[in-house]
């Protein structure tokens, strides 16, 4: 009988040995040889990129079918047609393209291969067979184990997917004898990642945009997945904005494009810093257009520091109250959480506005208005007033009018009774006092205040019994340019527009210059009834002589009276 023809002609190829001069060891090993396209993973190949879709490469790689890489697989390397590298192949897929990898690797096809493999150290392919105890099984040429702390997953549903699939790993430990082999993915995935991330740096340039994918997010930012690379995306840099948490803004699995800030390609460092609100207009840019110095406008505060607040305006625009611009009370404001919380909504006004240099001030008390600007219709010279004491200083007391309005009672003000040295002797701040509106100077937003004119004197008395035009008998006491003094009574003084004799032509009353002078008023009091002793009105008027006056003024607020003679 005819030997009968074989249905593969691969073994025709095959050179015919004498039967018991070579072993089938020796028949298969030259059959591997003979069988390169097989073992095609033990060398790699010159490649040309043909064509290039949104998951795969192909490559023209000199068979009858082309080539296919998946881009994951190139970490971020771009390639375009035309292009060429080295390539290995790892089998063929199920529509007959042969199945790349840019590494270098081989599978073993006897234990003379997986020795050299475990003493070089190589990287060597295998197929993962089965979750085992404690890891995997996994085909090498002979059963091998991998553990699953040395595999690269830790879930229990990933080491499922990793059945039937096709893996890079190294020989960590080899015993012929007991044909115990036991392989490592985890250091060569690693040492893949590494050398992917060291040539991914050397050729990512700062300033450039790429696309990637959020990985994870933290609190102070969120890792992007560049392609086998990660890169840092920091909380303030993802929008212009304030953003409280990342996972706010971003979600794990979303496709984004940013700018990358930063390269540190240092050996101890080697980070990306990437950023997303860099690839947005900066919103400073118009600032000059949407915010002027008077505008009215609402924000947010988004903190508050010693100094002041802090209050989101729009996002990335933040403008700064300072704590004198809080209250129209002054020294009353200590802290802004006094005034205002984080988070709080409020109205302001904008004192100035500066683009270059980033700053916008802002007013809160010029929002709710200026209290001074009543001042003039609620507060008159002469009126009285109430308030507690704010403040004390050396030279006299602060009292609160209003919110935003206080009035100053100097020292000499504080008591007609006697002399006060400090205010602190006779006033304590808090203390509600009433005064007296001396003097008001709206330019200089200042109220003078007087403590001692709300007691009532002899000269309040005179002044309410008298007004103007009425006839009064004084004695003219002093003369100053051309302004006499006239006493109309014990303690009550006024002033007259005459020419007094001189010292020299004074009356010579020695007696009545030693005369009591408390007795003065009963005096002129009896010689207003009777008119006696009043000199005839084109007699000279000499100081010390009582004469007739008639009252041409009476300023009730000051307590200043005004004579003429009569």
């Amino acid at each position: 009988m005819s030997k009968p023809e074989t249905s593969h002609p691969e073994i025709s190829e095959i050179e015919p040995v004498s039967e018991g001069t070579e072993s089938f060891g020796d028949i298969l090993s030259q059959y591997q040889k003979s069988h390169s396209r097989k073992t095609e993973g033990s060398r790699q190949l010159q490649a040309t990129v043909i064509a290039v879709n949104a998951e795969s490469a192909f490559f023209d790689i000199g068979y009858k079918s082309e080539g296919i890489l998946p881009l994951a697989a190139l970490q971020g390397e771009a390639l375009k047609p035309g292009d060429k590298c080295l390539v290995t192949v790892k089998g063929r897929d199920l529509d007959g393209y042969y199945q790349l990898s840019r590494f270098k690797v081989e599978r073993p096809m006897d234990w003379t291969g997986l020795e050299k493999a475990f003493a070089d150290k190589t990287t060597v392919l295998g197929t993962v067979t089965a979750v085992i105890k404690g890891g995997f099984s996994v085909d090498v040429g002979v059963r091998a184990f991998m553990p699953a702390s040395r595999s690269g997953v830790r879930e229990a549903a990933e080491m499922e997917k990793l059945v039937g699939q096709e893996i890079r790993c190294r020989i960590i430990k080899l015993d012929v004898t007991d044909e115990d082999v036991v392989v490592d993915r985890r250091a060569v995935a690693e040492e893949e990642a590494r050398s992917a991330k060291d040539n991914f740096l050397s050729q990512i340039k700062e300033g450039a945009t790429v696309s990637g994918t959020v990985r994870s997010l933290t609190d102070y930012g969120a890792f992007v997945d560049l392609g086998g690379v990660d890169a840092l995306l920091h909380v303030s840099d993802i929008a212009w904005g304030r953003v409280n948490k990342p996972a706010d803004v971003l979600s794990v699995g979303q496709e984004i494009e940013v700018k990358v800030l930063k390269v540190e390609s240092d050996a101890d460092k080697r980070r990306i810093s990437v950023g997303l609100k860099q690839l947005q207009p900066h919103p400073w840019d118009a600032v000059g257009e949407k915010f002027r110095a008077g505008d009215r406008v609402r924000g947010t505060v988004t903190r508050l520091v010693e100094f002041g607040a802090f209050v989101e305006l729009e996002p990335g625009i933040e403008g700064l109250i300072h704590i004198s611009e809080m209250s129209w009370s002054k020294g009353k404001i200590r802290k802004a959480s006094d005034v205002v919380k984080q988070g709080e909504t409020v109205e302001t006004v904008i004192l100035q506005v500066s683009a270059a240099e980033h700053r916008i001030s802002l007013g809160l008390k010029q929002a709710l208005g200026d209290p001074w600007a009543e001042v003039a219709e609620r507060f008159q010279v002469g009126s009285p007033v109430e308030g507690p004491i704010t403040n004390l200083t050396k030279f006299g007391a602060f009292v609160q009018l209003s919110e935003g309005i206080e009035g100053m009672v100097h020292v000499s003000d504080i008591s007609a009774e006697k002399r006060i040295n400090q205010p602190q002797d006779v006033l304590r701040v808090g203390q509600m006092v009433k005064a007296q509106v001396l003097a008001i100077d709206l330019e200089k937003r200042q109220i003078r205040l007087g403590m001692k004119q709300m007691v009532p004197t002899g000269l309040d008395e005179y002044i309410a019994e008298h007004k103007e035009g009425d006839v009064v008998t004084g004695r003219p006491i002093e003369d100053a340019s051309g302004q006499a003094r006239v006493e109309l009574g014990e303690g009550i003084h006024a002033t007259c527009k005459m020419a007094v004799a001189s010292a020299s032509k004074k009356e010579a009353a020695p007696k009545e210059s030693k005369a009591d002078i408390s007795s003065l008023s009963s005096m002129l009091q009896a010689r207003w009834k009777s008119g006696s002793g009043v000199p005839a009105k084109t007699e000279p008027v000499r100081t010390g002589q009582v004469r007739s006056f008639r009252i041409v003024s009476i300023d009730r607020a000051a307590k200043k009276i005004g004579l003429e003679f009569v």
